[in-house]
């Protein structure tokens, strides 16, 4: 059986800032249909990963190969708009490319956001910007869907209503889903491989894989129908600094994302702990 041929290709990627290394010898690949999820501590390279895939951010060394006319629907980790620019909703959906106003509506509704048409842009909660960004994106009838960090500033019950709703939205298109999460405990269930990054690859694998390696416990995020886990990375660092905060492992609103495992041996993914 032949497998389908990536949507899109890394091999040795390695990106760098003003000289200073970002990211180093990354080899990846998303094929159609496929949700990986890239987690990681701040300033890991995430970010700059996705914007190297996509080919806004130009390799030191490797290549990045997409499949011929690949289109992407781009969901970006921050989009800054003028508070005193007046747009709607509506026009935003028609940039850069005008759509038709039962595509318009089609798209919001499907997002979870009906009729907001006419509200300004500007004048939008969290929640319901990241619902538009996703509306947008998905204009286009992406091959895939790329988010960065999109649940960044969301509480808990809207971090789990968006992770469901691209979940669905999978299931509905087909359309493959590269997910960046902003936690290091934050991925989707539903993934198909989840990636720790910093500067490297630290390690890969199926949620299933990672979550019952040493290095991993699994906890459940409540009230999210399945549509996300979320996972304690654990490593061999001293956290005496942490005993007596009252972290519940078992809760996942005090999950710690640096919680000590007496079995884990040392690697060498040294993680900040920055967030």
């Amino acid at each position: 059986m032949q497998l389908p041929k990536p949507l899109i290709t890394a091999e040795n990627l390695s990106v760098s800032h003003g000289g200073a290394p970002v990211l180093s010898g990354v080899d990846f690949t998303i094929a159609p249909a496929e949700i990986v999820t890239v987690v990681g501590p701040n300033g890991s390279g995430k970010s700059t990963l996705i914007r190297a895939l996509i080919g806004l951010e130009p390799a030191a060394t490797g290549q990045v190969t997409r499949q011929p006319g690949l289109v992407i629907g781009y969901v970006p980790q921050k989009l800054h708009i003028d508070a005193s620019l007046p747009m709607t909703v509506r026009r935003f959906l028609s940039l850069p490319k005008r759509v038709g106003n039962a595509d318009a509506a089609a798209a919001l509704a499907r997002t979870g956001v009906p009729g907001l048409e006419g509200r300004q842009i500007t004048r939008l909660s969290g929640g319901q910007f990241q619902r538009v960004l996703l509306a947008r994106a998905l204009l286009a009838h992406p091959q895939i869907l790329i988010l960065d960090e999109p649940t960044q500033g969301l509480d808990q019950p809207g971090t789990a209503a968006f992770y469901k709703l691209i979940d669905e939205v999978r299931a509905e298109t087909g359309a493959a889903v590269l997910m960046v999460s902003h936690d290091l405990h934050v991925v989707m269930s539903a993934s198909d491989r989840v990636i720790c990054l910093n500067g490297h690859v630290c390690c890969a694998g199926t949620p299933r894989v990672v979550s019952n390696a040493p290095e991993y416990r699994a906890l459940f995020g409540l009230g999210t129908g399945g549509a996300f886990a979320l996972y304690q990375h654990v490593h061999d660092h001293d956290h005496d600094h942490d005993e007596g905060h009252g972290h519940d492992p078992a809760h996942p609103h005090h999950a710690h994302p640096h919680a000590e495992h007496p079995s884990h041996p040392p690697h060498d993914c040294e993680h900040d702990h920055a967030g």
